[in-house]
């Protein structure tokens, strides 16, 4: 008996099967070239089909050795033309037909096609049974996700978000050859379950979704080991499992909102943004989903897209011309993703997007740059923040112009946008431009302001352009005194003055020049009148504060008289520890800064 595979029952293992189980017994297995070359050029992308379809061939060629079947190639390799518009399958029936064999495939299209040209087909069912799904003996119902790796033992993550630990599966260690033959029936799976897809196939990555479960596939050279993760959600929640208030389901249930829900990962985030879903479709809202993967758990009559030709901005094209009330876009994360999150926002559709950030101001901050400063509230007005399933912080923004908090100079009003807590509506942090720099502060009572902080450090890097010593700053109304060490105040003056002119001018403020006095230590020259001690410092350092200190201790700090002295009284404390100081000849100092 001569058979000839196609693609689909040398990815899928189902030859290899039948062989082993005795179903198949010396027959002449004849594989087309082109069934190779489609593997290798699989293969060679790194998807998974392609390597399972090359170890299949592999593992009939040990069959082979051992008597069991005869094996072949034949026919010659298909041209690139030939790959690129799916000939294939053509191909391997004109062979099939060609040389009289039986045409072995699970591809129900394929079967029908050789069966309409009057060639002899053997068709093999697809596996749909769950049972038969080898990956489903590692979870229960407290599994969360299964983690398998090469030479470890597999693991699993069981609980809930915020509460769950880590459990051991097994004490066998996996091999590569196990976890080949996990992967080969996961692909074949979702390749023929009409509720499975092939997500994402890049070079040594795969992301499949089995129904509800997900599925990382990683391999060399991506990872330094062969991996499986799988994850399945083991919570589905409504709205009124949260608790909450009316005022949030009223901001819930407004279609002309733009919501971030926001959290770490496993947080629970996707699981808050499908209970608003099928909330809003209980409401009667025509309610869609953009993600990438797709793995929301949401009811049949919510449809759920996936990037189209692997372009969201092209999904969400679709999408306006569908007229949705509500979109739930999940895994907002790249530049373009905001970008069409702005987009559909300003285009009048509800939306919620789901984000990663470890707080709830950090979901904004990922908007900075990637949407005009000016528009971030109209695109986002609420963020929520969930960390172990449960809603940690509400944030709303508003836009207005205003003097940013803590200045007091009416030319500096600016539009700002005020991040306030949502019960509250304490402001908690102000956003606003100042030059080319975006400034997220955080509003905590009076202080200096940060816009004069910020205009002290630029004025000081203009002055650090024109010397090389110590710079110190400080704004008081429209002026900006500067001090620095005062050998080098003739250079930042300069001839008569040009100096100084030109660097107000690229301040862009008054700048008056002082001289910087280092902190110093000196030995004063003490005076010992009837009532007083008097310590000549000098004038230079008249008005300076000074501290006077016997052995490295301080016993006094004050001002340095416009005489360039300190007095002490002789009767005080202080004036007693500095006679004993000179009768013990003790180390006595007066510290200037």
């Amino acid at each position: 008996m001569k058979i000839v595979p196609d693609t689909s029952v040398i990815i899928d293992g189902r030859i290899t099967e039948l062989i082993k189980a005795g179903k198949l017994q010396k027959v002449d297995v004849i594989i087309p070239l082109a069934v190779l070359a489609e593997l290798e050029h699989q293969a060679n992308e790194g998807k998974e089909v392609g390597i399972n379809g090359l170890n299949e061939i592999i593992e009939l060629q040990e069959l082979a050795k051992e008597g069991k079947i005869y094996i072949h190639f034949y026919g010659k390799y298909p041209t690139k033309e030939e790959i690129e518009f799916h000939r294939i399958d053509a191909i391997i029936r004109e062979i099939a037909e060609e040389i009289g064999a039986t045409l072995f495939t699970s591809d129900k299209v394929q079967a029908l096609s050789a069966k309409a040209k009057g060639i002899n087909v053997y068709y093999i069912p697809p596996l749909h049974e769950e049972k038969e799904l080898e990956i489903l003996k590692y979870f229960d119902e407290e599994t969360m996700s299964v983690h398998l790796r090469d030479g470890t033992k597999p693991f699993a993550k069981k609980g809930k978000p915020g509460s769950f630990k880590i459990v051991e599966l097994d004490n066998k260690i996996l091999t590569e050859k196990e976890l080949t033959n996990l992967t080969h029936q996961i692909i074949e799976y979702a390749k023929r379950d009409p509720d499975s897809f092939i997500e994402i196939e890049r070079k040594g990555a795969t992301i499949v979704q089995l129904g509800n479960m997900r599925i990382a596939i990683a391999r060399p050279p991506f990872s330094d080991r062969f991996e499986i993760t799988a994850t399945r959600p083991i919570v589905k929640l409504s709205l009124e499992d949260y608790n909450l208030d009316e005022e949030l389901i009223r901001r819930l249930s407004d279609y002309n909102r733009g919501i971030l829900v926001s959290g770490p990962p496993g947080s629970g985030k996707s699981t808050f943004a499908q209970a608003v879903a099928e909330y809003l479709y209980s409401l009667g809202a025509i309610v869609k989903t953009m993600e990438n993967p797709r793995d929301l758990q949401v009811r049949d009559e919510i449809t759920q897209f996936a990037p189209l030709e692997k372009n969201m901005e092209l999904t969400a094209d679709i999408l306006l011309l569908v007229r949705p009330d509500f979109v739930v876009f999940d895994e907002v994360r790249r530049s373009k993703d905001f970008k069409v999150f702005a987009d559909m926002r300003l285009a009048g559709v509800g939306l919620i997007g789901v984000t990663h950030a470890n707080r709830a101001i950090d979901a904004i901050q990922r908007l900075i740059g990637r949407v005009e400063l000016g528009m971030i509230p109209q695109v986002v007005d609420t963020v929520i923040h969930i960390v172990g399933g449960e809603i940690k912080e509400i944030l709303e923004l508003d836009f207005t112009v205003k003097i940013p908090h803590g200045m007091e100079e009416a030319d500096l009003a600016r539009p700002v946008i005020i991040v306030r807590d949502f019960y509250t509506k304490k402001a908690l942090y102000e956003i606003y431009s100042y030059g080319e720099q975006v400034i997220v502060m955080p509003v905590k009572g009076e202080g200096k302001s940060p816009l004069k902080t910020l205009a002290e450090k630029q004025i000081r890097h203009i002055i650090e352009k024109y010397i090389d010593g110590d710079v110190k700053v400080e704004i008081n109304g429209n002026t900006a005194v500067v001090y620095v060490e005062e050998k080098y105040i003739p250079y930042l003056i300069g001839k008569g003055g040009k100096t100084i002119s030109s660097i107000e001018k690229e301040a862009g403020i008054k700048i008056n020049v002082k001289p910087l006095f280092k902190e110093v230590e000196l030995i004063p020259n003490i005076i010992k009148r009837k009532k007083d001690l008097v310590l000549k410092i000098g004038k230079p350092y008249a008005g300076k504060e000074a501290k006077i200190m016997i052995d490295g201790e301080i016993v006094f700090s004050g001002s340095v008289s416009s005489q360039g002295d300190i007095k002490i009284k002789r009767h005080t404390l202080t004036g007693k520890k500095i006679i004993e100081a000179i009768a013990s000849n003790a180390n006595l100092v007066v510290r200037i800064k």
